[in-house]
């Protein structure tokens, strides 16, 4: 690893949370859930890996998020939950991921969730196994991608139309709502670390 590369942790660090400060914020949300942003350098470029949740799911139906879910009663810290989710609907390993820090937490509107959000770093490269009965597919996205599709757009939900910043990576990839605002947060953290370091 060269040391460009090996610097980019700590550069990281420097601008998320630690995980057990950023566990302790209140947020709202009658149920307290967890996701992981797992990122990846390939060929110069940070990448972040999403989800498509299966289109016959009875919350957030086909949208586009982070691999996570909802704290079970054995989960030991709201981390333990993201790790553990990511394994059940992915496969990826949680030894697989160097965890770097934590983004605040963020409430859904609809479905009362107060969502946790840890940053973790993966090697690229990873084979995905898939939950048959959540997840559509995995998306790996650059997060130059993502920075150059955030826009602005009319959206219509449970027959309420509303206007609302969205990432318009694709016709088929549409990310709003919480995991907009994740990736917001994201992306405003990151970029001063990508602008003054290589990747």
């Amino acid at each position: 690893m060269s040391s460009a590369r090996s610097s980019l942790p700590d550069a990281l660090r420097a601008v998320l949370l630690d995980p057990a400060d950023a566990a302790a914020v209140e947020v709202h949300g009658r149920t307290k859930a967890a996701v992981l942003i797992a990122l990846y350098v390939d060929e110069g470029e940070l990448h972040a890996v999403f989800t498509r949740r299966r289109h016959d799911l009875r919350s957030h139906a086909g949208e586009i998020s982070f691999p996570g879910g909802r704290r079970d009663p054995e989960d030991a810290s709201l981390l333990e939950t993201a790790l553990r989710e990511t394994e059940e609907e992915i496969g990826l390993p949680r030894a697989a991921v160097r965890v770097l820090g934590a983004l605040p937490p963020t409430p859904t509107v609809a479905t009362n969730y107060g969502v946790y959000p840890f940053v973790g770093l993966i090697d690229p490269g990873q084979l995905w196994t898939p939950s048959a009965c959540e997840v559509d597919e995995v998306l790996e996205l650059r997060l130059s991608d993502l920075r150059a599709a955030r826009t602005r757009r009319r959206l219509l939900h449970r027959g309420i139309p509303f206007r609302s910043d969205v990432y318009d990576v694709s016709e088929q990839a549409i990310i709003w709502g919480a995991t907009a605002r994740i990736v917001g947060d994201l992306l405003g953290r990151v970029d001063p670390v990508l602008d003054g370091a290589s990747v």
